[in-house]
């Protein structure tokens, strides 16, 4: 029944849409006539948007994607939408029309403004309805590579994304010859109210990659019959799988680079020799990428938009709404694949960096789905890895029994974690650095498991690339590339748990989700305080606030990096500074866009 309500709202929202489906050609037929490739630095091409004044237009339209065609919600007509470039300092004007039958929205994501500016619905303004022009003003305080995208239901899903890029009133700090954006998106012809629907009803009903029969026998040759079956009936009996790494995967996702799929094959040109920059944007709903381009290394210059030291690695990893930008040093006269994979391997994003068009570099070998491991379960013992079948000392417990041994827990825990959580650490320091046990509160019955303790992984490249014999960035390698102004120690710390009951496809904070109306998390204008976070699922978790920086607590000291997205790993404890600087009411939140829609959302307010 539920589908059917789907269908016949959808149905009826299309047809009002048909007049101007008929008058467009498809959108992105080719890599050709592709209309955004962001041209050679410092030109830009015809699609860029700069000024004072910017117009833009949401609308619909017909997109193809691998013989497959569906309609999108687009900005000016376009996946993605226009690339806005604006100058530190400056004064802008975004006029925003909306020509769609349902209200929407702009957010800019990243971008420091008034509250009123910033784009949420229900939290900074009403939304934009139907017909309805609105009008963002703001003024640029900062530079870097940003994007924006629509606030509204499951439109960032259906395509309302673009660039943004803000240049800085002095120089880079690092010289290049050339950039480009790179976009990392998803694709689906189903609903974002269809996936949801469907993801209440089996929670793992897009996971094609799961543990067989075949798998179990070859387990069992290592590790023995019964350690195997102690493994598996663990699992089961926790309502668990030890490959969930994402909630929506390539069973129904085509995953896209500026817009396109792998097939269409993006290229941006170089000549040899170049110091090319590289743009990356994570613009993707739900899927996380991890990213190489085979052959060449990656200097790591921005995160998030902000300048940090230059730190060189082969891949990274980065999850929805985070920002890398990367100096590359191709030599020689090929063709160099961007390869994005995604994390759970069920596919992935590619293009082509060559020094002429029609050019393709070579697809590196696909990598085998990883598996959750003891770390991801707040085990004790973090000595086996991912192989590791003996899973019986697992403190990973369950809500629904508080008792202490739930969970096959056996023995004492080491010394160094059978204290409770501890004072507020120095600075400098990384809070959670040694594990600290799980409160008596379980958050209720809207949460499955409390991982029973909860360590910093910061230095920890993620699920999937821990044996990589290339460098990965790691959130301990960022270093800002000046101290920030404000280095004062937080004057208080408030602990936020991530929670959630994957069976019934809950999310949330502290066992609430936004649609029980929890209180606003409360910050004095003018003070600095710690947020730690306490991640109780077996996901990862990308968190936005808006509105503010986050100095991640990584151990840099003085040059702690600022980010507006952080990724916290399952049974993950980390902690990030804020200077509330900003008065009013800002959204904070999962970016994985199912998510923050089933509950994982709250309210940061900012009293004068």
């Amino acid at each position: 029944m539920d589908d059917q309500i789907i269908s016949r709202r959808l149905l009826l929202k299309r047809a009002g849409a048909l007049g101007f489906l008929a008058a467009v050609q498809p959108l992105l037929p080719s890599c050709a006539t592709h209309p955004f490739l962001p041209a050679a630095h410092p030109n830009q091409d015809s699609s860029t948007l700069s000024g004072e004044l910017i117009d833009l237009v949401i609308g619909e339209r017909s997109f193809a994607v691998d013989g497959q065609t569906g309609t999108a919600a687009t900005i000016n007509g376009t996946i993605p939408g226009p690339l806005i470039r604006l100058k530190e300092g400056q004064e802008v004007t975004i006029r925003v029309r909306n020509q769609l039958m349902e209200a929407s929205s702009i957010h800019w994501h990243g971008i420091l403004l008034p509250a009123h500016m910033d784009g949420v619905p229900g939290v900074s303004f009403r939304g934009i309805q139907p017909g309805e022009i609105y009008h963002y003003r703001f003024s640029v305080k900062q530079s870097g590579t940003y994007w924006y995208h629509s606030h509204s239901g499951g439109q960032e899903l259906q395509g309302m994304y673009g660039p943004m890029i803000l240049d800085p009133l002095e120089p880079d700090p690092f010289q290049y010859d050339r950039e480009y954006v790179v976009i990392l998106s998803e694709w689906s012809l189903e609903s974002t109210e269809g996936m949801m629907d469907r993801l209440k009803k089996s929670s793992g009903y897009y996971n094609f990659q799961k543990r067989d029969a075949r798998e179990f026998i070859s387990d069992a040759k290592r590790w023995g019959f019964w350690q195997a079956m102690r493994n598996y009936v663990m699992w089961d009996e926790m309502r668990m799988d030890p490959t969930d790494f994402a909630d929506v995967t390539g069973a129904t996702f085509t995953f896209l680079m500026n817009g396109l799929p792998a097939a269409a094959n993006w290229t941006g040109l170089f000549q040899p020799g170049e110091r090319v920059r590289l743009r990356f944007i994570n613009a993707a709903a739900m899927t996380f990428y991890d990213v190489r381009i085979p052959g060449l290394p990656m200097t790591v210059v921005q995160a998030d938009g902000q300048n940090v030291q230059s730190v060189t690695i082969e891949e990274f990893r980065f999850g929805p709404a985070e920002t890398y930008d990367v100096l590359i040093h191709p030599a020689e006269d090929r063709a160099y694949t961007i390869f994005a994979e995604t994390m759970d391997r069920s596919g992935y994003a590619c293009g082509t960096l060559a020094t002429r068009p029609g050019m393709s570099g070579e697809i590196p070998e696909r990598r085998a789905r990883p598996l959750r491991a003891m770390e991801d379960m707040g085990m004790v013992d973090h000595g086996n890895g991912h192989h590791a079948p003996a899973l019986e000392s697992s403190v990973m417990a369950s809500t629904h029994d508080n008792s202490a041994d739930h969970g096959m827990m056996h023995g004492e825990p080491p010394a160094q974690v059978r204290g409770e959580r501890h004072d507020v650490q120095h600075y400098s320091g990384i809070p959670g650095a040694t594990p600290v046990k799980h409160g008596a509160d379980h958050h209720g019955t809207g949460n499955q498991t409390v991982a029973e303790y909860s360590k910093n992984r910061m230095h920890e490249p993620g699920r999937g690339l821990e044996e990589s014999q290339r460098p990965v960035l790691v959130y301990t390698d960022l270093k800002s590339l000046v101290p920030y102004p404000d280095q004062r120690a937080p004057e208080r710390e408030i602990e936020l748990h991530l929670t959630g009951h994957m069976q019934r496809y809950i999310w949330s904070f502290d066992g609430k989700t936004y649609s029980d109306e929890p209180e606003p998390i409360h910050f004095r204008y003018g003070e600095r305080v710690r947020l730690t976070f306490v991640n109780d699922t077996m996901m990862e978790h990308p968190l936005h606030l808006h509105g503010m920086w986050m100095h991640l607590e990584n151990g840099a000291g003085a040059y702690l990096p600022r980010k507006h997205t952080v990724v916290v790993k399952p049974a993950e404890r980390m902690s990030v500074i804020v200077s509330a600087d900003a008065p009013g009411p800002w959204a904070f939140h999962c970016h994985l866009l199912l998510h923050m829609e089933a509950g994982m959302f709250r309210v940061v307010q900012v009293d004068l």
